[in-house]
């Protein structure tokens, strides 16, 4: 199966000494001439957090991540992105304080995976999608792992009980997110047997700035200690590698940069999960959704 369709094609260039490395989402070495002038224009006004009107949340990152800027849908061949995105939604709620892994005991010592994800708070986030799963682990007792969420919120789940926890139409709900935020644009494309409606990016700013901020995650600002790291950065790269989209924010570096990109999350891929989630301030329910994406 060929994997390769909605990536962006990287291009391949020497690396010249004045060369800064971290470009846009280009094709081609004139569109690359210009997404350089875009993020020189724009690199005074980025920054870590984004203004109020084009917050995204780590699934509408993962999402605009893996559509195709023109055309505005994601890869056919991509079926990781479903699962990602409900790792994501997990993974948004216990940073904002919504849920939170049990505490070990002495027979459950460690072993996120094996724990359960219980509430913290019942209180509505405000979007839609979040607050519909958090509804759902609010009703479901015994609580269930987090391994077991992603199973049920993506609806890939053998248990005919448990699929009325299937969050639906997901990415067309997020997309619509991206176009209320002025990101993406809806568009029709007739497919000859069906027609389906595509939202195309509309502002390239945006999605340059996501882009540009993993880039220096990984390349400028790597601090070599996931403990050290931004907690939604972190996140934002492995679920970003779990949706298989990672490859996107990557495409366009030169042939060395992308080479150390892909090296850094290769090291954090062969952490310790348990272990880093057995250190003092860790969010274990981050480790936890890691270590569901790699069992």
């Amino acid at each position: 199966m060929n994997r390769s369709d909605g990536l962006v094609r990287r291009t391949v260039k020497t690396r010249d000494n004045g060369e800064g490395g971290a470009t846009g989402n280009a094709n081609t070495p004139d569109d690359n001439e210009s997404i350089n002038d875009g993020y020189k224009d724009q690199e005074d006004n980025v920054d870590d957090g984004d203004s109020k009107e084009t917050r995204l949340t780590l699934m509408e990152e993962v999402l605009l991540l893996g559509l195709k800027d023109k055309e505005g849908y994601t890869s056919f061949w991509n079926d990781c992105i479903s699962s990602g995105l409900r790792g994501c939604i997990l993974i948004e709620l216990g940073l904002r304080g919504r849920v939170m892994i049990e505490k070990s005991g002495m027979r459950r010592r460690g072993l996120c995976t094996s724990r359960k994800l219980i509430l913290k708070s019942d209180q509505q986030t405000g979007d839609v999608l979040l607050d519909e799963a958090l509804k759902h682990i609010k009703e479901t007792n015994p609580p269930e792992t987090v391994q077991s969420w992603i199973e049920y919120l993506s609806g890939e789940t053998w248990n005919p009980l448990k699929l009325r926890y299937q969050l639906k139409n997901v990415r067309e709900r997020l997309a619509k997110n991206l176009v209320e935020k002025g990101v993406l644009t809806t568009e029709k494309q007739n497919f000859l047997l069906f027609d389906m409606t595509t939202h195309p990016l509309s502002d390239n700013v945006v999605k340059l700035r996501l882009v540009k901020k993993i880039q220096d995650a990984v390349l400028s600002k790597w601090v070599n200690d996931p403990q050290r790291m931004d907690k939604r950065m972190l996140a934002l790269i492995f679920l970003a590698h779990a949706s298989d989209v990672i490859e996107n924010a990557f495409a366009p570096l030169n042939d060395d940069d992308y080479e150390v990109a892909m090296k850094r999350v290769r090291e954090l891929l062969d952490l310790d999960f348990e272990g880093e989630a057995a250190k003092p301030n860790a969010n274990e329910i981050l480790w936890a959704v890691f270590m569901a994406f790699t069992k």
